[in-house]
Parts: structure tokens; sequence; C-alpha cells
């Protein structure tokens, strides 16, 4: 039996994401496919990302289009090939595809914030998911949330979708000289920080994160930097302007995009992670801050309240005041902090990839 999977947004040199979520799974799917005829199909020129070593029975295809990869490139390779079994852990399916077709949806983020994107880019995923829910034979949601948008929205069968929880990447180990070198390369040395990481877009609620900032610095008094960590996304333009004319814009530092392990290191020596978003499909930030015991303030809506439970502060985003409240009670009161930081290290072993990998497999080939 052959297998194939769109790998095209697994090996792009800068993974956010979606990205990061392709790579991870086809890294783990190695053990519990190893037995299988796997094809990677990757775009033309990322082959020196493919990181990791292959089992005998996988290969990678290396596949150029100028445009339109995904719809033309990849359904004319799968007609001429034709695999038995098609995994596209990205959410969009090639028109020409096997009838055995898994796909993964991450999130409907265009529809249930649709002031946050363009109208081009709510046409086109409004469009492509629903094709993919039409088109696969099984759906693969990251959270309960999405599932349950999936039903009320485009009226997916739920015999069709399968709940599966991402996994958390592994921290790597401290090196207290590169940490040093980068809180010195974004002036935040000797100091602890707020820190938000993800696209600084509209969705991601910037906006409300500065304002929330505003209040903790004038009625808390804290002299904490706040630092927004990601590359600008949809509504970009609006909030740099924001951040420009706002009081405390010295203290507000905005890093663009960073490597894997800058952001690791950001995240480590932070005092709080504000991750109070409009809405997520899933919200690994949310993990990734846990594992380096960094308390959360995160939203009570989407896949948030899902994933985070009673391990993170939980806020009304809309409201600037709840959040600011929230940060500094764990900046001022020990017991909440010791406590939030506890139930993260709990809440996190819940996410594992190698079962997220095990559970994707199962589905794609019923084990």
């Amino acid at each position: 039996m052959k297998i194939a999977i769109d790998a095209s947004r697994a090996f792009l040199h800068e993974r956010t994401g979606i990205e990061e979520y392709s790579y991870q799974l086809i890294k783990h799917l190695r053990r519990p496919l190893n037995t299988q005829s796997v094809v990677l199909y990757i775009r033309k020129g990322t082959m020196e990302n493919v990181d990791f070593e292959l089992p005998k029975l996988w290969s990678v295809r290396e596949l150029w289009a100028p445009r339109f990869w995904t719809y033309l490139r990849l359904s004319l390779a799968l007609f001429f090939h034709k695999p038995q079994k098609l995994l596209v852990p990205g959410h969009i399916t090639p028109p020409i595809h096997p009838k055995d077709t898994t796909s993964v949806v991450h999130g409907l983020e265009f529809e249930m914030q649709p002031k946050s994107y363009s109208a081009y880019e709510r046409f086109s995923m409004r469009r492509g998911i629903k094709n993919s829910c039409k088109w696969s034979k099984n759906i693969i949601c990251v959270s309960n949330s999405t599932k349950r948008d999936l039903i009320n929205l485009y009226n997916v069968p739920k015999e069709k979708i399968r709940v599966v929880y991402e996994g958390v990447n592994p921290a790597p180990e401290e090196n207290i000289q590169f940490d040093t070198e980068i809180l010195h390369k974004y002036k935040i040395q000797k100091q602890k920080y707020l820190i938000f990481i993800g696209r600084l877009e509209e969705r991601k609620n910037i906006s409300n994160i500065i304002n929330a900032y505003e209040i903790l610095r004038r009625h808390f008094g804290i002299t904490q930097k706040l630092v927004l960590v990601g590359k600008g996304g949809y509504g970009w333009d609006k909030i740099a302007s924001e951040i420009d004319v706002h009081p405390f814009r010295e203290d507000i530092i905005v890093t663009g995009f960073v490597s894997e392990n800058e952001k690791w290191a950001l995240l480590r020596n932070a005092s709080v992670f504000v991750f109070p978003t409009l809405y997520e499909g899933f919200g690994l930030p949310v993990l990734e801050a846990q594992q380096l015991g960094v308390p959360v303030v995160t939203s009570n809506n989407s896949s948030l309240k899902e994933i985070a439970k009673t391990s993170a502060f939980l806020v009304d985003p809309i409201i600037a005041s709840d959040i600011a409240e929230k940060v500094n009670l764990l900046l001022t009161n020990e017991k909440a902090r010791h406590d939030a930081i506890t139930r993260g290290f709990e809440n996190i072993k819940r996410f594992d990839w190698n079962r997220c990998a095990r559970l994707v497999a199962k589905v794609l080939i019923k084990f």
C-alpha cells in the first residue's frame, strides 16, 4: 500500500502554526508508519530542510509550481502516481485525490472572526476547507472546539471527524550564554518582561494587549517591558500605528520573526505569557509557555479554555482591564503564580506528539 503525504508546509524555512504541526506530525509518523510505503511531496527547493532520517520505505518527491501548487501540481502528481491513501496535514485537499483521503482541519478562525481577514482570504479558506470536508473520507480536528464548528457551520457528519490533540515541542536545554545574547539583542537583558508569541494581526488581539499594557503601567505601576514576538499579519499597519503613539512605546519591543531557538530563549526568560486572542483552533503557544514554567493569561473562548482548562488564567479578551488584572495578579501574588505554574506542568502531560502521530496513523491505515 502506498501512502502519500502533502508535506508542502512541513519543510518551509520559516514555520509557524500549521507548518510546525505538519513538520512534527510527519517526523513522529516515522514510527507508526515505519513498515508502510510513504511518499512525501514537498515544494521544490526545500529538500535541505528535511533534517531527520526517513524509514527505508519512505521517499521524497520535490514538485515545482509558481502558483497553485496544491490544486494543480500536487493533483497531477497524485493522478500519475496513484497512491491508495493521502494525508493532508494542512487542511487544503487537492481536487485529484484518492478516495481514502484524510485531512486535518486546524480551525475556522476566518468564520469566527471575519473582520480579521480580507474578503479574498475568507473566500479562499472557506472554499478550501469545505471541499476538504466533502472530498475526504476522514477529517481530523485538533480540538473539540474545531469539531463543533465544522458540524455547526459546515454540516460535516460527526461520524467523519476524529479529534486528535497536537503535541508540544520539547524545549531545548537552557544555554545561558545564548539566552544572554538574545536578551541583549532585543535590549531586554537584566529584567523580566511580559511576552506574546504569534502572528501580529487583528485576530491575535494585539490592540487589546497593548491597551492592557497601558493599564498595567498607569494603574498597577509595573515597569516590565512588553515583548511582541512574530511577524506582521492582517491589520499589522493599524497595529503598528497604535504602537507608535502608545504612551509607553519605548518599552514595547517588536522582534519580528525569530528562529526556533530564539523563541525558546525569549519565552524562557519571560515573567508572564499573554495570549488573549480572539479565536484559536488549538493554541499551541499556551503549552509551550507552560512547559517552561511560564504562567499564562489566555482567553475564555474557542479551544483555549479546552486546552488550558484551569491551568491558566482565563480572561474576556475584549476587556483590556480583565487582561491587565490577571497579569498583575500573576506578577504580585506569589501563591497564584506558583499554583498556575504547577497546574501548567500537569496540563502539558495531556499533549504528546508520539500519541498524536499514533492516533493519526490509526485513522489513516485503520490499525
